[in-house]
């Protein structure tokens, strides 16, 4: 396993002591290859949701039509 050092504000290794200390977490290393395994996923989903518009084909609706609909969305509460 490879070691790498971080340079970290003050603030920033007060936030990963803590999480330490709340017991979810063994050390620093442990919560630091969590933060690494989300992003990894993140960009993985991130990367498949963009394959999946490549593929799917155009839309019917221009873009007018798609921003009107999404604001109608927000003003009305609906996600």
């Amino acid at each position: 396993m490879a070691t790498m050092n971080v340079s970290l504000p003050d603030q920033m290794r007060d936030w990963i002591d803590n999480r330490v200390k709340s017991g979810l977490y063994a050390n620093a290393s442990d919560y630091i290859r969590d933060l690494v395994r989300h992003d990894q996923q993140r960009r993985a989903e991130l990367e498949a949701a963009i394959q999946d518009g490549l593929t799917s084909g155009r839309s019917p609706r221009d873009a007018e039509q798609i921003l009107a609909e999404e604001k109608s969305r927000l003003i009305n509460g609906r996600l």
